[in-house]
């Protein structure tokens, strides 16, 4: 259940969808609430814990990654922030938890601007509930396979400059659209209205050792789930994803590798996240 849900590995009371829209269906896995779940929240229903659980017997570093992801976001908008950027359009941001985009862009560069956007309708109530009273941050209901509907949304123009830097936030998303021409085809659309100075971030995971049946068990237990799918890229695929903009150093890492606070130690035999900033010229 949603608030108050029991502790992992304690027995689960039936799960309710009450008081939240009919859409949503507390038997079919979210991808946004077992990210929750990995990340050691508490927005979740069984049935997020039960897949999600089966992924972390598959990769038993799954908690470790999402939280290398989570914390390779905030690094990155902090950067942004440090670097001049003053607006954030977040796709796919999940449930909130703790640092935020509008909360690390606020206490590096006050009144930055944050659009967020995802089509999980808990995600939405969520998000909503917590930002009313945040004049400088909105939240609209969009699809990252649709680019065009986000970028020509109404509230999107009306709170963002696009004849001024924009960063633009896809983090752990897009590995959840199988095609890869669909995927090329987002992030040019994306791009396309951007000023020079704006700034495309992208992590996407990567299969590394994991072998053929191990990879087909984890997409079984995804096509089960709201995104229907998942499927792994590597580096060569998200270089082509940043043709024509200047990578941010280091480039293409691992996310615990995307200048982190202390020394880290990368294996990149394993499989996890990757991590990359791009520029746009």
């Amino acid at each position: 259940m949603i608030n108050g849900a029991p502790a992992p590995g304690n027995p689960a009371e039936p799960d309710s969808s009450a008081g939240f829209p009919p859409e949503v269906d507390p038997n079919t896995p979210s991808t946004a609430r077992m990210y929750d779940y990995y990340l050691g929240g508490k927005d979740n229903f069984a049935s997020d814990r039960e897949a999600a659980e089966r992924i972390i017997q598959l990769v038993p570093g799954t908690r470790e990654v999402a939280l290398a992801n989570r914390a390779f976001l905030g690094r990155t908008v902090r950067h942004l922030a440090e670097a001049g950027i003053r607006q954030f359009i977040d796709i796919g941001t999940g449930l909130p938890t703790q640092d935020n985009v509008h909360q690390v862009a606020g206490r590096e560069a006050p009144g930055s601007r944050v659009v967020y956007v995802d089509n999980d309708p808990i995600v939405l109530s969520h998000a909503r509930a917590l930002l009313a009273d945040n004049p400088d941050t909105i939240v609209v209901e969009g699809d990252a396979r649709e680019p065009e509907a986000i970028l020509g949304d109404d509230e999107v123009r009306a709170h963002v400059d696009f004849g001024r830097p924009v960063a633009v936030l896809l983090v752990a998303i897009l590995h959840f659209i199988p095609d890869d021409e669909q995927v090329a085809g987002i992030v040019a659309s994306l791009l396309r209205p951007l000023a020079p100075g704006s700034h495309l971030v992208i992590s996407h995971i990567y299969a590394g050792d994991h072998d053929d049946v191990t990879i087909k068990r984890g997409a079984d237990v995804y096509a089960r789930t709201n995104a229907g799918s998942i499927a792994a890229r590597g580096p060569e695929h998200l270089r082509r994803y940043f043709d024509g903009l200047d990578l941010v150093e280091p480039g293409i890492v691992q996310v615990q590798a995307w200048r982190p606070e202390e020394d880290v130690e990368v294996d990149l035999v394993k499989p996890g996240i990757l991590g990359v900033v791009g520029r746009v010229r």
